[in-house]
């Protein structure tokens, strides 16, 4: 009789741990394979983000300047011949001092031109700054403010009776907090409510333009070269 192969077991045995270890390393291989396009996809991430970071951020469109009009109304605040004032003086005082026996001072008289014409500078500058009108056809300009005529809800007539208008205590526009001296108000009404004082020393004539340019932008009509074009 023929024994039975009692080999077969065993092998059998031997085979299961195989296929067990077979998933194993299917496992394992699996895993690293997401590991790595996890990586791969953290990568590309990356590489977007420093592609987009380097990427120049786009340039936005400068605004359209607004068309102002015409200068309907221009006070400059101050002259620069005051600045001349100073030379004129020192140089009839070296006159005298050339002309008379005595000795010229020369550093007094530089020393005093620099100061007399650095303070006249200062002070023109600071009045063509500070104390300046300008009217277009659809801004009003006061020192460093500039406002829309839109941004305007009323003018006030002028006041010639003895009663004192609220107006007349009111801000004035700009940043000077009263207005300047030899220079009259004109009340105004502002869009948020509040009250103001428009000013320039020709207040007439001020006045009157600044309320025509008023009607003319409240009625949404565009500014004169705008309008011969059209």
């Amino acid at each position: 009789m023929t024994e039975p192969d009692e080999s077969r077991p065993d092998d059998e045995a031997n085979e299961i741990p195989d296929v067990a270890e077979t998933a194993d390393e299917s496992d394992t291989t699996a895993e690293a394979a997401d590991d790595t396009a996890a990586d791969d996809t953290a990568a590309d991430d990356t590489a977007a983000d420093d592609t987009a970071a380097d990427e120049p951020s786009p340039t936005p469109e400068p605004a359209e300047p607004v068309d102002e009009g015409e200068v309907l109304f221009y006070e400059p605040g101050g002259s620069w011949w005051v600045v001349s004032i100073g030379p004129i003086l020192i140089g009839a005082v070296l006159a005298m001092e050339i002309a008379g026996p005595g000795q010229v001072h020369w550093p007094v008289m530089m020393i005093f031109a620099v100061i007399l014409v650095g303070f006249s500078l200062v002070q023109v500058h600071a009045a063509r700054t500070h104390v300046s009108v300008r009217l277009t056809e659809a801004t009003l300009q006061q020192g460093t403010r500039k406002l829309p005529l839109t941004d305007i809800a009323k003018i006030y007539p002028e006041n010639n009776g003895p009663e004192h208008q609220t107006w007349e205590s009111a801000r004035a526009l700009g940043e000077l907090p009263a207005v300047p001296r030899r220079r009259k108000g004109v009340g105004v009404k502002l869009a948020d409510g509040g009250l103001a004082q428009a000013w320039a020393r020709d207040v007439g004539r001020f006045r009157d333009e600044l309320t025509v340019a008023h009607q003319a932008a409240q009625m949404g009509l565009p500014p004169r070269g705008r309008r011969d074009d059209s």
